[in-house]
């Protein structure tokens, strides 16, 4: 499979607050933090498998509107991703479950992060 997107970052309000949320929850998924680093003013902090392919930035930030979903390799590991997610001061915005109107195996749980940004993990397989 050929990946159309190579990173995505977003900003958060307070870097420093939302770290611990995203480290641990993504943890779950076997995405570990890879790179930390300071440009400037800003500081930057990437996760990934092999190379950094989500980024958060602190900065300015408006409303939380943006919505990003990793890929779990199972549905446990999507029930881990929201109860870690939770236990870090993320607040939930949808249990883990069947998201059929997606597609009969859609299993995904959804996470707002400090800034309101909308975190999900799916699984894609049947069981």
């Amino acid at each position: 499979m050929t990946a159309i997107l190579d990173h995505v970052g977003i900003k958060v309000s307070d870097l420093d607050r939302s770290l611990p949320l995203y480290r641990e929850a993504l943890a779950t998924l076997g995405i570990v933090l890879l790179a930390d680093f300071t440009m400037g003013r800003d500081r930057h902090v990437g996760f990934g498998k092999e190379h950094p392919t989500f980024w958060l930035s602190n900065g300015a930030q408006g409303r939380g509107e943006t919505h990003v979903a990793f890929t779990a390799a199972s549905r446990a590991e999507v029930e881990a991703f929201y109860s870690v997610a939770l236990s870090m001061g993320g607040r939930a915005n949808g249990a883990p479950g069947i998201r059929a109107h997606y597609h009969p195996n859609y299993y995904g749980a959804f996470v707002l992060d400090p800034d309101g940004h909308n975190i999900e993990a799916v699984c894609h397989d049947p069981e």
